[in-house]
Order: structure tokens, then sequence, then C-alpha cells
């Protein structure tokens, strides 16, 4: 980019060799001097500049004497009409009229175009990685402070890319700055990679400037590199409740996964009794402290990049109410069915005394029969308590005896 010192220098040569007329470029905020033709190098001069620019309606005549125009355009003591600092508004035509010495006229012309080069185009926002099949953005390419606004383009690999509406899509805006009139110019590129394409596709943008701007007349940004890669398809949508079977007391805690295997990630959003909850997408819904209104159905829809959806097989979540002694009042049945609870329970309590005393009854009697059928421990004991014994046996004989 020439600097302004150099491109001032510039005009002022081009415009000092200009005769007739002619399409000249001032860039803005510097000098310009035009040259009229004829004009005698020192006054007296017989000469009239015109002008129909931006900063006039009609044609405006400068005259040598000078006027309130001054700050903006003033004829200069060899003829010539200077410009202290160029703006947009000096746009248009200038035309001088002189009277030479030997009383020929002669006319002068010139076409004023005025430029600013921008800075270097950027791309904001670029992508780090891509899904092949389907439309990703790109990037934004944005050029700021250039005048007149330019032209950005896109390339893939070094060559330009024409957006066809279906692969590739571009959408560009331009704004004006309010008070400096320049231009902010930005491209939006989107496209789809083909599958089985290069991984490490490199984009460019690049900013063409008017014809009026001198030397470089595009301008490129750096290159970008972001990944592609391939997606694996939404096919199975499952969803885990936590506690199993998403039963609780009240005021418990139930958390519901949405869980896919589909790459990328897809948006998952949620249903309770078949209609759509207002919440943010989320692959978790977290219900802290579950009430009567939030027993229902609860089902998760995943949506993956290409606007396919998939919806998940409901799960039912519920409380149990409990009463003070315990009892789940989900449990409790009608008075009928409480009585025959109750005398069911009263005979099983009698079934299973009696099977108690029957068994201890037995037990006592098998300690009595071991008992009766138990051997001696000596046999000397044995022979003891047998002599003890006759004498008895004895008495008894004589007394039989002995009788009448």
């Amino acid at each position: 980019m020439a600097s302004p010192t150099s491109t001032g220098a510039w005009v002022l040569i081009l415009s000092l060799g200009v005769v007739g007329s002619q399409n000249i470029s001032a860039r803005i905020g510097e000098p310009l001097v035009l040259t009229c033709k004829g004009a005698p190098r020192k006054p007296p001069q017989q000469l009239e500049w015109k002008l129909n620019t931006g900063r006039t309606e009609a044609w405006k005549v400068l005259s040598p004497e000078g006027d309130s125009w001054e700050s903006v355009a003033r004829v200069l003591p060899n003829g010539s009409l200077l410009l202290p600092a160029v703006g947009i508004q000096d746009e248009g035509t200038f035309r001088c009229r002189a009277t030479n010495r030997h009383g020929k006229e002669i006319k002068s012309n010139y076409r004023l175009r005025v430029y600013q080069i921008p800075g270097k185009p950027e791309i904001v926002d670029p992508a780090s990685e891509l899904i092949a099949g389907i439309p990703n953005k790109v990037g934004t390419c944005l050029s700021e402070g250039g005048y007149p606004a330019g032209t950005l383009s896109w390339h893939l690999h070094g060559k330009a890319l024409v957006p066809d509406g279906k692969g590739v899509s571009v959408r560009e805006e331009t704004r004006r700055h309010p008070d400096t009139g320049l231009f902010t110019v930005q491209s939006e590129l989107t496209m789809t990679p083909a599958r089985g394409g290069p991984l490490n596709p490199t984009f460019s943008c690049s900013l063409s400037l008017s014809p009026s701007a001198p030397g470089r007349r595009v301008l490129h940004t750096a290159p970008i590199q972001p990944s592609v890669w391939e997606p694996l398809p939404l096919e199975e949508v499952q969803l885990v409740v936590e506690p199993e079977g998403g039963t609780v007391a009240p005021g418990g805690a139930v958390t519901l996964t949405c869980e896919t295997s589909a790459q990328p990630p897809p948006q998952i959003h949620w249903l309770k009794d078949g209609s759509p909850l207002a919440i943010a997408p989320s692959s978790v819904l977290f219900l802290p402290e579950v009430g009567a209104q939030d027993q229902g159905i609860y089902s998760c829809v995943a949506t993956d990049q290409g606007h396919r959806s998939k919806e998940s097989p409901g799960v039912s979540v519920s409380i149990i109410e409990t009463r003070e002694n315990g009892q789940a009042e989900g449990l409790e049945e009608g008075p009928g069915l409480g009585l025959v609870a109750l005398v069911l329970g009263v005979l099983g309590s009698l079934v299973i005394a009696a099977l108690l005393v029957g068994i201890l009854l037995w037990k006592r009697q098998q300690r009595l029969h071991r008992e009766e059928r138990k051997v001696p421990e000596c046999p000397e004991e044995e022979e003891q308590r047998a002599e003890l014994n006759q004498p008895e046996e004895q008495e008894t004989a004589e007394s039989n005896v002995g009788g009448p």
C-alpha cells in the first residue's frame, strides 16, 4: 500500500500532466492539484473554474479572487485548482476555461474519482470442523474502511467458489459508515463437504478493489484449514431413568438421560405425555422435587444436523404417597380386602403357633425315649443294684410260704 505522501505526490504529478478531458483518481484525505491548460503562469489571467460534485446542486463557478470555498477548493496564482484534502463529496467533474496571451481559449476537463484502500480482509469466526454431507458455516470474510465498497470472493484450494444455492451458498452484506462514508463488506460462506472428500480443505477469501485504486487491486486473507469428518447416523435413542422404574416418594428426585450414539451429538428435546416441554435442549432432564404435577410419561426426541428426528420409548414417572404409619398409600386396598388380609394374617399366626407346639412336644418325646434306652455306664453298678433288691424279694417269698 502506498504511503499518503507518495500517493499525493503521484496524484499531483499526474494532474500536472493532464491535457484536455481525463479521468483521474485521488486518495481520500490527500491534496490534489488540477492544472488549467492554456492559463498564463503569472497574473493577469483570464480563466474560470467550474465544478459539479457531491458538494453542489449544479455547476459552481470559482474565481481567482477566492471565496468561501477556499477551504474546499481554491485557485492558485498560476491558475491551477487546489483541493487541500480530497473527500468523497469531491467526486465529480471539474472544468477550466482559460484565454492565453494570444487570445486563444483553451478548455480542460477532469472526471475525479476518489478511493480509500481498506485494511487487509480477514476471516472471522472460522470453523474448526466441518461435517460431511450437511451444510456447514465455514466463516465470515470481513473488510472494513474501504471506498468504494469492493467485492469479496471465496476460494477453495485456490479456485473460486461459485454460489450454486446447493452445496455452496454465500450471504453478503454491505454497510456504510454514517460519518466517514467508508464501507464495511462481509461475506458468509456455507458449504456442504462431499463424503469421502479432502479431510483438510483450504479456504481463503479475497477483496477486489475499485479500478480507481492504484497499485494492488486484490487483497487476500490468510487461509483456514478446518477438518472434515463423517457423521454417525441417528439410529437408536434410549431413555434411562434413575431411580430405576421412575417411582419415588414425594419430594424425591428423578434423573432422565437421553442416550444416542449419533455424531455429532444431536439436539435433544423433551416430551411429557406427548407434549413438548418448554425447556432448553439438553440430554439430561433433572426433576429435583417430584410432585403430583410431575407424574406422567416422559420421552426424548433427538434431532441431528440433517434435521432427522427420532423419539425414544416412553418412561413413566410416578410417586408413592405414604401415611403416618409408614404404609404406602398406593398399596392400600378397599375395606373388604383389608378384612380378608387381617383374617388371613390371624390364621397364619395360629398355624405357625401350632407348628411350634408340635415341634416342642415331639422333641420332648424323643428325649424321654432316648433316656429309657440308655445303657448303664458300668456292670458293677448293675450287680450292686440287684443285690440291694434281692432281700426284699426273699422276704416276700417267705411271707407267702408261712401263711395259713
